[in-house]
């Protein structure tokens, strides 16, 4: 049931995806407005997160998921009803709830699941990003041909209608509870760090890097995440325990889930435009719905692999599965940077790199849950997801960025695509010395008890 849910939060983030291109024609917006659609989801999403994981362990697991699941399917019903750009922005910040879905859920695998069970069914919830991906983008390029796009949110809705209904009934809600209260002034703090963060950061390319405005919200960012951190450390009840954050246990997995949250983008998001790009210069000339179902290869390596690396690390230890994942996210993107390969070639690159992600992500939860206090297990994971999130917007400025910088006429240059290919293979190559640094605990424990301190 947690794995339906979390589908369904992986297709709400990417439906919107590829029909962006055709979402001004649709509304009659502009495209600096229409961008709003997918900016405000990876903002809402960033700022709920760690808040929903705190209040899941204040006030119980089940209660914050089937919240974060009815307002996922309220935003779901205003978009299936109005092609209002205002109104769609607001829906997409609705959505960007769902965000808290997987780190709520593996929390609850932790509280309820036998302990022989924990890790492949952490590995499973970790890799229906995959399959929320091979689901949401071919369906949405193919709604956006051939029939009216507010079926495809009338579907959502339907959709997200019986996810929640299904949780409702079938999820137990865990008994475990942090107590204490909650920190609403660490949650105002930390929405306006992380939307002075965020915000230049989507809009930096179009803004301009170094106009003040951009400049005057990253400063803003530095400024308010050094004040929310000094509130944290003298609140008794934090929104995030920033000692525990600050072990070596919890920062390495923290840090890692940063940079291949980076990494892990790049993949779909500069391939998608190198598909699309035109025959004769660096791209294939493939058709929004050819260019989806040639990712196809990458979802279904993240859901298999991600089976195969809880089994690593139950016999290897999660370590070593997390250099494994970065060997195979360096090898897809150095597949990926050679110009002029045939298209076989795109498709082996993407499966590759997916299977590293796959590797890292299964194992990030693992690695969190045994290094935290019981009651902090949804918000430690919230605070992972967070940096996921994080990178991944970074990402989509850095790539924008570099392929606006290469372009000829109207086309990216076929140097542009390898270089940005060469920025995450970078940060494949960071995962990789991150993944050195974790502490050795040996094989992932089928029966975790207390948490491993280091």
């Amino acid at each position: 049931m947690l794995a339906f849910a979390g589908v369904f939060q992986a297709v709400l983030q990417t439906v919107m995806v590829p029909l962006l291109p055709s979402m001004p024609a649709f509304t009659g917006a502009s495209p600096t407005s229409v961008s709003w659609l997918i900016t405000t989801t990876l903002l809402v999403g960033a700022v709920v997160t760690p808040i929903f994981g705190r209040l899941a362990d204040m006030f119980g697991k089940k209660r914050m998921l089937l919240v974060a699941l009815v307002i996922m399917t309220l935003g779901a019903v205003i978009c299936a009803s109005t092609s209002n750009i205002a109104l769609l922005i607001f829906a997409r910040g609705l959505q960007g709830a769902g965000a808290a879905v997987i780190p709520v859920g593996i929390s609850i695998l932790r509280d309820e699941l036998p302990p022989e069970k924990i890790n492949r069914a952490i590995a499973m919830m970790s890799s229906t990003l995959g399959i929320g991906t091979a689901l949401g983008i071919p369906v949405a390029a193919a709604i956006a041909r051939y029939s009216n796009w507010h079926v495809l949110f009338w579907i959502i809705a339907a959709i997200g209608l019986a996810v929640t209904t299904a949780a409702a009934l079938f999820i137990r809600e865990s008994e475990l509870r942090s107590g204490g209260r909650f920190d609403g002034v660490g949650a105002v703090g930390l929405t306006a760090a992380l939307v002075c963060l965020l915000v230049p950061i989507t809009q930096g390319s179009s803004w301009g890097w170094g106009s003040p405005a951009v400049l005057g919200m990253f400063a803003s960012s530095v400024f308010l995440f050094v004040l929310w951190g000094f509130q944290q450390m003298q609140n008794r009840n934090p929104l995030v325990d920033l000692r525990v954050s600050a072990r070596r246990s919890v920062l390495l997995p923290n840090v890692t889930a940063l940079l291949v949250g980076f990494a892990f983008y790049g993949n779909a998001l500069i391939t998608t435009q190198l598909l699309q790009a035109p025959p004769g210069e660096a791209g294939y000339g493939l058709t929004i719905l050819e260019a989806a179902l040639a990712q196809l290869p990458t979802s279904l390596a993240m859901i298999v692999f991600a089976q195969v690396g809880a089994r690593m690390s139950e016999r290897y230890g999660p370590k070593v599965t997390v250099l494994a994942g970065a060997v195979f996210l360096l090898v897809g993107y150095a597949l990926h940077a050679v110009p002029n390969k045939p298209l076989w070639t795109v498709i082996a690159a993407l499966a590759i790199a997916a299977v590293g992600t796959a590797f890292v992500y299964s194992t990030l939860p693992m690695l969190i849950i045994r290094a935290v206090p019981l009651t902090q297990m949804a918000a430690a994971n919230g605070v992972n997801v967070l940096l996921r999130t994080v990178g991944t917007t970074m990402c989509s400025a850095v790539v924008a960025t570099v392929l606006a910088a290469s372009m000829v006429g109207v086309v990216v240059s076929p140097v542009g695509f390898s270089l940005a290919y060469g920025i995450c293979a970078v940060l494949a190559a960071l995962v990789f010395a991150a993944a050195l640094a974790l502490p050795g605990h040996g094989r992932a424990q089928k029966s975790p008890a207390e948490p491993v301190v280091a």
